[in-house]
């Protein structure tokens, strides 16, 4: 990991966790807004609060920081660009939404087509969130 330019891995992480940020409030806001109103009511669950809010934005900064981190570390093996990205984008998309998702899914009852939508929206989220970080990533 000598060669690895943490300056620009926070600043690439910075931009893909903006990117995943506006994803998470599209996809939480606008596309399942109202499904989640009606799920937290149904289970008598309270509605996230400003703490919730202010530690789910940090946190999904520092996933983009992890996901160009990723990139970084396997740019040498796979060379640079957009291929390299994506392959990054996909151990981030595994672990958040098609691992954990599909399990919270199972667990809390979410039908599958909610499911779906989630985890292909997550898929272009972060591949994105990946190129977009990947792109401004430099070797030191």
């Amino acid at each position: 990991m000598g060669n690895i330019n943490f300056g620009r891995v926070i600043l690439g992480g910075l931009v893909a966790g903006l990117v995943l940020n506006v994803g998470e409030f599209v996809l939480n806001d606008f596309i399942l807004g109202a499904q989640m109103k009606s799920f937290f009511a149904a289970h008598n669950f309270a509605e996230p609060g400003t703490n919730f809010m202010i530690a789910a934005v940090g946190l999904t900064f520092v996933m983009g920081i992890v996901l160009v981190l990723g990139y970084a570390c396997i740019r040498p093996h796979c060379g640079p660009g957009p291929k390299t990205a994506v392959c990054a984008a996909l151990f981030g998309w595994f672990a958040v939404y098609f691992y954990s998702g599909l399990i919270n899914g199972i667990l809390f009852g979410i039908p599958p087509a909610t499911m779906a939508v989630v985890v292909v929206f997550g898929l272009v989220e972060y591949c994105l969130a990946a190129l977009a970080g990947g792109f401004l990533y430099k070797d030191a």
